[in-house]
């Protein structure tokens, strides 16, 4: 089974409730390796067997008839996305997991627009046809409706609801009608001629000698149909969609029947980006020849088994005792054990070449986005890009026993997540954990109460503010202290410069005659880069500001590193109040999807919360998509203002698009609220 034609990795995509863990488990059913098909094998996480949810991404290998299959399971909330990032980044094929009832919804729609940047081949499975008001067709339609690939069914269901039976697969012009476990497979009902007719036209036409040879009358062969098929779901002219029942586990087997056949191998993936040692970028194909590589997707944090790390190998071969380097931390790893993973479970294997998937337990060092590689050839792939965390609480420990634990739990986590981070104040005691939406906070804070038994207390939601300047100011200042022995000498003038918004801190060298020693000026720029962690206005970090070091003095014996800091400290202090200082806010882009009878009430309350109402276009089934551009202090209470005005059937997503200056009487409120915080904890 071995080469890299014979590997698929494949990413589940999907909105929440599409059925897409009861479907690997039912997969995994299906090929052997459960005993039977429940998702407890797959949510196994403390928390997500608590909720009933995924709120994480499951992977999992089989093998099926000569294929050797890498599954991942991506989360379908969106506070979540970033294991959809990781996991569309790793796979060479996209399985669209769509409900059959619901048909095309926001996540739909998110997931499939991630696969299509990345340029993934995408399938769809219309899952769920055996649910009440099941439709195909409505489905189909939505999916032509919203996407500008070729959607091409090649697997339609017999039946839907409670007459839900079996598939017909249209190109080998066989239906397959299912009894439990067993399938009984016969020739194709004559009243699916027509539905083969339409998308054999789709097909051919991808092949214009194809196309001439149908048009003349020639039936076209299997072979030939798959070809083509095949050639045009890689380069992603083509949406192949399959249909059945994950619950009942009709048309399953088709479904892996069709991601061998057609599947994308690694061999002809597109390349990922990489940068060497001095910078360089270069692409990387999967290869064996080259060094090993590998980049880490998922990192777990087990309390009994510690870190679990799951990378995707691009290079070379991996074998147990090998000695690896994380390249980002420059930290060198022995390896014991290797592993292909099975859910909750782990095979041992000897090695694992390109394209494959491994499990590495216990590596001293594994966030996700970072490299392994070999000592030799320190390679970094470019991990995608991920959204910023915008949401941000405050997390007190409920005991004194915890306040050593917490700093350890929140970091394991944070290297699980990249939109996760966190930051502990010293001066104020304060620890603040930032994500990309209550939810996201919610359970990363529950993880770290049963994984790490750390119980916190929970602050009310906090926003990213940032402070600037809006005029050019010149500063000065002279540290100067004399103690017994060596004295400290420091003096430096500045000059304070807006810059563009979203530029964030720009040093300039403008020391000339060394009244300031080349070896002090780094000096200068550390104790800016340390001043402007908290603004002069509330605290607040600082941002878009340049800094021209342009005169100083020094002594020739009391000059040192720590007095060159203190007196930019200072100085950056003097000319950001000189410099008009302001807040700025994180203004949030939002699209908000409600019953067309609700949009002209949705952009009043968007226009009530300092929105900007950019438009409205349709978004199918009644419904009408409002875009905006709102602050997202405004938008912390909006779900369940949405929800009230539209009875539940509204629901919005946002992300980050920049900073603006808050109206000066919000930012009086501000920073009262900042003092008045700021007063407590010193209590």
């Amino acid at each position: 089974m071995g080469g890299l034609q014979n590997v698929r990795s494949v990413a589940l995509i999907g909105h929440n409730g599409s059925g897409k863990s009861l479907l690997l488990a039912q997969l995994l059913y299906r090929s052997g390796l459960l005993d039977r098909a429940d998702t407890k094998y797959v949510d196994y996480d403390p928390v997500e067997e608590e909720k009933g949810a995924s709120f994480s991404s499951h992977v999992a290998s089989l093998e099926w008839k000569g294929k050797k299959l890498y599954l991942i399971d991506t989360p379908g909330f969106s506070d979540f996305i970033s294991e959809v990032i990781n996991g569309i980044f790793v796979s060479e094929n996209i399985i669209s997991v769509v409900n059959a009832v619901a048909g095309v919804e926001i996540q739909t729609e998110r997931t499939w627009n991630i696969a299509d940047e990345m340029k993934k081949p995408i399938m769809v499975f219309v899952n769920q046809m055996d649910k009440e008001r099941a439709n195909f067709e409505n489905v189909i339609a939505e999916l032509k409706e919203r996407f500008s690939r070729k959607i091409v069914p090649v697997v339609v269901p017999i039946g839907a609801a409670e007459n839900f039976e079996g598939v017909v697969d249209l190109l080998k012009k066989k239906a397959y009608r299912y009894n439990g476990d067993k399938v009984q497979e016969e020739d194709m009902p004559e009243n699916f001629n027509d539905v083969r007719s339409e998308i054999l036209e789709d097909i051919v036409e991808q092949d214009e000698e194809l196309m001439m040879r149908y048009l003349d009358g020639e039936e076209i062969g299997y072979d030939e149909l798959m070809r083509v098929l095949r050639e045009g779901y890689k380069k992603g002219e083509i949406v192949p969609v399959l249909s059945g029942s994950a619950l009942k586990g009709i048309g399953l087997d088709v479904l892996l029947d069709y991601l061998g056949d057609i599947g994308s191998s690694p061999e002809e993936a597109p390349s990922y980006k990489a940068l060497l040692e001095d910078g360089t970028e270069i692409e990387m194909k999967f290869s064996e020849e080259e060094p090993f590589c590998a980049y880490i997707f998922k990192s777990v944090v087990d309390q009994f088994v510690g870190r679990i790390t799951f990378a995707k190998v691009i290079a070379g071969v991996l074998r147990s005792g090998d000695t690896i380097v994380n390249v980002q931390k420059d930290v060198s790893e022995k390896l014991g054990h290797i592993y292909v993973p099975i859910l909750k479970q782990q095979k041992e294997v000897e090695s694992a070449g390109p394209g494959e998937i491994v499990v590495l337990l216990k590596l001293k060092e594994g966030a996700v986005g970072e490299t392994l590689a070999h000592r030799d050839r320190r390679v970094r792939v470019v991990p995608p890009a991920f959204p910023e965390p915008m949401f941000s609480r405050s997390v007190h420990p409920k005991t004194k026993s915890d306040i050593d634990k917490i700093s350890n739990g929140l970091s394991r986590l944070s290297d699980s997540d990249p939109t996760f981070v966190w930051e502990y104040d010293p001066e104020t005691g304060e620890t603040v954990v930032s994500g990309l939406g209550a939810m996201h906070l919610d359970v990363m804070i529950e993880r770290l109460k049963k994984i790490f038994g750390v119980d916190v207390e929970v602050g009310k939601p906090k926003i990213a503010y940032r402070e600037t300047i809006t005029t050019t100011a010149v500063a000065e200042h002279k540290h100067k202290k004399q103690t017994g022995g060596h004295g400290q000498y420091g003096h430096v003038k500045i000059q304070l410069e807006p810059l563009p918004r979203g530029q964030g801190y720009e040093f300039v060298d403008r020391i000339v005659g060394g009244v300031i020693p080349r070896n002090f000026i780094p000096s200068v720029d550390k104790g800016i880069r340390e001043a402007m962690k908290k603004g002069v206005l509330a605290g607040y970090p600082v941002t878009d500001v340049r800094v021209i070091l342009f005169d100083g003095s020094y002594h020739e014996v009391d000059s040192s590193d720590i007095s060159f800091q203190i007196a930019a400290i200072q100085a950056f202090k003097k000319g950001m109040e000189a410099a008009r200082p302001v807040i700025l806010e994180p203004i949030m882009e939002v699209d908000v999807f409600v019953p067309e009878e609700n949009a002209g009430d949705v952009m009043g309350e968007i226009s009530s919360r300092r929105g900007r109402p950019l438009g409205m276009e349709p978004s199918g089934k009644g419904m009408v998509k409002v875009k905006a551009e709102v602050p997202l202090a405004e938008m912390l209470d909006f779900s369940s203002k949405l929800s009230s005005i539209t009875s539940g059937r509204g629901y919005f997503t946002m992300r980050f698009q920049r900073y603006e200056i808050v109206p000066p009487n919000i930012q009086e409120k501000i920073i009262e609220e900042r003092r008045r915080e700021m007063q407590e904890q010193e209590k």
